[in-house]
């Protein structure tokens, strides 16, 4: 890919951030105290859309086997890697600065960070493989990285119903039935992303040079559950049009997921629950996180929730299928790949 210098729209106010620690509700999902949880997720959802969640089911055990087969994988020769550049359909490998979040304030065309799209398998004969967003993953040959197919495979599936139990206290939040967000339409066949990521060693971030390990932005789609090591970096921002604007550093939680709502959501419920800006810093160090994509299913509407207008807060959005957002958002941030195909890279 050809790096084009940009000069950032704001770098003077990148000078004068404000950096202080942030301090998330959790949310424990062995806790009976449902009434509790809907509490503290409603109140995190107003504030800023980001909570953690433990207690969630998956062994700490198995979230450092799946981060060690992501390692596995960064590690390979980057020609392998290219074996499964991502495909139309977003699965597969990203390359570095692949990815643009934040093109008015970023120096180089991309973000200091790799990654790898793993969706829900859609068999090719299946006719769902045809949509946008479904169909069949791009896997590593199996002989050059046996068992890692199946560890993925894995891992999707049990942060898929991780997802499913935060978006029914979602639902309970929103004051709608629990079951809302369960039926077919929407997350009964989903479009769930899991997207293995890793931020470079000797890569230091500098917001007043636009140099960042990911871009400020705001997720797509319904609700995103990210699972990091013990390398900060993750930083939020709960008032994008603050001057200057302050940045919240979120402290990993070993075996915790930190949970953030989309777009998608911030749409939904009209704007009362919030999609919050957020970023990556690179401080040299090495950094490894697995985020896991939540979306309604492809031919989803999505438009204000009942619950969430009146004659006196109307709908601020027109409805638009969630497939159609999706691919706008995507198209938005990530790099032609004719660019690869033509050796550009």
């Amino acid at each position: 890919m050809v790096m084009k210098p940009r000069a950032p729209a704001d770098a003077a106010a990148a000078v004068d951030e404000v950096i202080r620690p942030s301090r998330l509700n959790c949310i424990d999902l062995s806790s009976s105290d449902v009434r509790e949880s809907v509490s503290l997720l409603k109140q995190a959802c107003l504030d800023c859309g980001f909570f953690y969640v433990v207690n969630h089911g998956i062994s700490w055990e198995f979230m450092k086997e799946a981060f060690e087969q992501s390692k596995r994988f960064f590690d390979l020769p980057l020609s392998e890697k290219m074996r499964v550049l991502r495909n139309e359909k977003h699965r597969g490998y990203t390359p570095l600065l692949d990815e643009l979040l934040d093109p008015d304030n970023q120096l180089h065309a991309g973000d200091y960070k790799e990654g790898y799209y793993i969706g829900v398998e859609v068999p090719e004969d299946d006719p769902e493989a045809n949509k946008p967003f479904y169909g069949p993953n791009v896997w590593p040959d199996s002989g050059v990285l046996p068992g890692w197919r199946e560890i993925m495979e894995k891992y999707h599936r049990e942060t898929l119903e991780v997802a499913r139990r935060v978006a029914r206290i979602i639902a309970l939040a929103l004051d709608l039935d629990i079951d809302f967000f369960d039926k077919p339409e929407m997350l009964g066949k989903p479009i769930a992303t899991l997207r293995l990521l890793r931020y470079g060693s000797g890569q230091i971030s500098d917001p007043s040079q636009g140099i960042f390990g990911a871009g400020a932005h705001s997720d797509y789609g319904l609700i995103t559950l990210l699972a990091t090591d013990d390398v900060p970096g993750l930083q939020i921002c709960k008032d994008r049009d603050a001057t200057p604007r302050i940045w919240e550093d979120v402290a990993p939680i070993k075996g915790a997921f930190i949970v953030n709502l989309g777009d998608m959501l911030e749409r939904w419920s009209n704007c009362i629950f919030k999609s919050t800006l957020h970023r990556v810093l690179g401080n040299g160090q090495e950094r490894y996180s697995i985020a896991y994509f939540m979306e309604p299913s492809h031919d989803c509407l999505v438009e204000c929730l009942p619950t969430c207008k009146s004659e006196k807060n109307p709908p601020m959005f027109p409805p638009i299928t969630c497939a159609t957002y999706l691919s706008q958002r995507y198209s938005d941030t990530h790099a032609d790949l004719t660019q690869y195909k033509t050796g550009q890279t």
